[in-house]
């Protein structure tokens, strides 16, 4: 903790003090025109690999960058709720879906069995997913491992799923929202586009 300390007293004696502009911009509000819809994974940050100043993404962070299909009835969903703000209020013009290689999501939905309370439900979003991979698996090139197909095709569940929102759709089809879909890894720093 106390290295989490130090790094925000870093943080507002060199960034913000010399950036305060900036935050007070931000106090009127937001404006993004970009959502993206990243794993939590700790080694991903869209904010460092876009290299985006404050206030130019909004960002949402899950397990394995996952996102239901539209689904309005009285469970909680946080993901949805992101998604409706960023789309019907902040009028966002792209979203990103940024899945990433070694996803800890996608490597428990490959393995199977008892994920936990919560693990095993969500990740079952991306079921069609580890189908798609499998099956792909036998045509696939040395370089291209069930996990990493298995990442790319959660990334296109997503954006399939995040079309079953009709507000979402609405804008697609009017031009004024595009989706996009691409994987990043960390360790070879590159970014490739999936959709």
């Amino acid at each position: 903790m106390e290295r989490l300390i130090e790094g925000y007293r870093r943080f507002r004696e060199t960034y913000w003090s010399q950036n305060k502009d900036v935050f007070e911009a931000l106090a009127a509000g937001q404006s993004p025109r970009a959502m993206v819809i990243t794993c939590a994974d700790s080694r991903v940050d869209p904010q460092m690999i876009f290299d985006a100043k404050p206030g130019e993404i909004f960002c949402v962070r899950n397990v394995a960058n996952l996102v239901p299909p539209y689904a309005p009835d009285s469970d909680h969903h946080g993901t949805s709720a992101a998604l409706e703000f960023a789309v019907r209020s902040l009028k966002v013009e792209h979203i990103v879906v940024l899945g990433h290689a070694r996803c800890g999501g996608i490597r428990a939905l490959l393995q199977g069995g008892e994920q936990g309370d919560f693990i095993g439900r969500w990740m079952e979003i991306a079921a069609p997913a580890r189908e798609r991979a499998l099956a792909a698996a036998a045509a696939a090139t040395a370089s291209e491992t069930v996990q990493h197909l298995c990442e790319h095709e959660s990334i296109r569940i997503t954006l399939e799923n995040i079309m079953t929102f009709p507000w979402i759709a609405e804008r697609v089809q009017a031009g004024q929202l595009q989706l996009h879909g691409w994987h990043f890894d960390f360790e070879r720093g590159e970014l490739e586009r999936v959709v």
